[in-house]
């Protein structure tokens, strides 16, 4: 605050008013009966009972920002990092901005230590250790209704199209994709109801991500804080902030994070790793064939790089690597229509209650994701999938069709290991039932366990070196001092790794 108030003394007022409704929201949010009856009941005294809450429901970032302070570039300062949120102030709730900016401002950032795929990989071996089953490289097809419940989910494997779909009989279904994904997934009425109340929402922005690989710390270069924000240089005022993240990319305001300044564990000690975020949208690039969308990405990196060195003189030169992801790459991998990374647009009209909650269309499908209740980011789409789960253990519908077991055949033992030379390894599996990996193509080895993982993860797209008519799947490693060829090193037969594919 006093940094602040100390730049914008003209403006003190306001900035503290600001301090406090952000501090407020998150307090007064977190004590809202969770009853929709008592929510009824209070609504006259909401006013009196949570007077911060409904005065950052009322408003936009921007014209709460308008109608308190008079400085524009203090209400710039003040949605530096509004890309973390949406793409426009004068459209982003007051009170969605708030809940994660407070907690921010008052307990600090948090970074999980090796990147958000430890965090993906925590939960996955936490349903794996009590008796779950985390498929990947398959594609839902359906979710199959009877009576008026979903009672199972139809799939079907994404690199074999010919292979047929699976049914898995359950209970209950969670949709943890984007909801505009869904009513393909069902059957009539179910999906033209979806439609309709999903047909007026609005997208949210999508990003572009460019990873940065350095040989050395970037102190040297003048990066002194873990995020730096590049603004535009066209943005003068509040109002120029959406015009520019849709605008020209020499001037579009990005942030810059040193993953080096907090204990990433991303790099080894002599290198580090960087991103610059900016927002995107898939309208640049969905229409350009493949040569002209990987010319585009490659220009937009080189305008991005030029304009990190302008700030940091130097840093430039120590990039080993670099990768640009757009709006959509976003899609592609995600299926998140438009690249949207925070679901439906964080607006007033689609926030709080206007949110989707989780079983609003069928009692036992339900709903956890950034599209639904309570919003995109980390927090809230973790907290959707709380809410989501204990929502089902309160219903309790349950019954013994929970307890069978499915099993990935894709799932299979090492045969065994040898050493071809001082830089190859041969590795055999057991080849998958109903396998279509032919030699030449690729296959995706993703070993079950691995031994060693610093700074690697546990998985190569590798060619097939065995015939078809083999009765293993074998595969060359090169030994490159990866945490994943060390681990395929001191693999013993009977280790088990799952086997997707095949690609070309």
């Amino acid at each position: 605050i006093k940094a602040l108030t100390d730049k914008y003394p003209e403006d003190e007022k306001g900035i503290r008013r600001f301090m406090k409704v952000l501090a407020g929201v998150r307090s007064e949010g977190l004590k809202q009966p969770s009853s929709s009856l008592v929510k009824k009941l209070i609504y006259p005294l909401m006013p009196l009972l949570y007077p911060n809450l409904v005065e950052a429901s009322r408003h936009t970032v921007g014209s709460w920002l308008d109608k308190y302070l008079s400085n524009e570039n203090a209400k710039i300062d003040l949605v530096a990092h509004l890309a973390y949120w949406g793409d426009d102030p004068y459209t982003l709730s007051m009170y969605y901005y708030s809940l994660p900016f407070s907690g921010f401002i008052e307990n600090g950032g948090h970074f999980i230590k090796g990147g958000s795929q430890k965090l993906s990989d925590y939960l996955a071996a936490y349903i794996q250790n009590n008796g779950g089953k985390v498929l990947l490289g398959k594609k839902a097809e359906k979710i199959v209704t009877e009576n008026g419940k979903a009672t199972g989910v139809t799939f079907r494997d994404y690199f074999n199209d010919d292979l047929d779909p699976v049914t898995i009989s359950c209970d209950n279904v969670v949709a943890n994709c984007a909801i505009p994904v869904v009513p393909d997934l069902l059957d009539e009425p179910y999906a033209g109801m979806l439609k309709e109340k999903i047909g007026d929402k609005t997208n949210s922005c999508s990003l572009l991500c460019m990873y940065l690989g350095f040989n050395s710390g970037l102190e040297k270069f003048g990066v002194k804080h873990y995020s730096n924000v590049i603004e535009g240089e066209d943005v003068k005022s509040l109002k120029d902030v959406k015009p520019n993240h849709q605008g020209d990319w020499n001037k579009r305001r990005f942030i810059f994070v040193d993953y080096n300044k907090v204990d990433s564990g991303l790099a080894p000690p002599d290198k580090s790793e960087g991103v610059i975020c900016t927002v995107d949208y898939i309208g640049d690039w969905e229409n350009l064939s493949k040569k002209d969308y990987k010319a585009k990405k490659e220009e937009v990196a080189q305008i991005l790089l030029q304009r990190l060195d302008n700030q940091f003189p130097g840093i430039r030169d120590s990039i080993e690597y670099y990768e640009v992801s757009t709006s959509k790459t976003i899609q592609r991998y995600t299926s998140n229509p438009t690249g949207s990374v925070y679901g439906y647009a964080q607006s007033k009209e689609q926030i709080g209650d206007k949110r989707f909650r989780n079983n609003f269309l069928i009692p036992n499908l339900y709903f956890a994701s950034a599209w639904a209740f309570p919003g995109g980011g980390f927090e809230g789409s973790i907290t959707g999938g709380f809410l989501a789960a204990l929502q089902m253990n309160k219903d309790k519908i349950w019954s013994s069709v929970d307890d069978e077991q499915f099993v990935d055949q894709r799932t299979v033992p090492l045969k065994e290991r040898k050493q071809i030379d001082d830089k190859t390894l041969e590795l055999s599996f057991e080849k998958p039932a109903d396998s279509q990996v032919q030699k030449g193509k690729y296959a995706c080895v993703n070993l079950i366990s691995p031994k060693v993982t610093e700074l690697d993860l546990p998985y190569r797209w590798l060619p097939v070196t065995s015939n078809e008519e083999d009765e293993i799947l074998r595969f060359h490693i090169e030994l490159d001092d990866s945490s994943f060829a060390k681990s395929c090193e001191v693999m013993d037969k009977g280790d088990k790794a799952t086997i997707y594919g095949p690609m070309d």
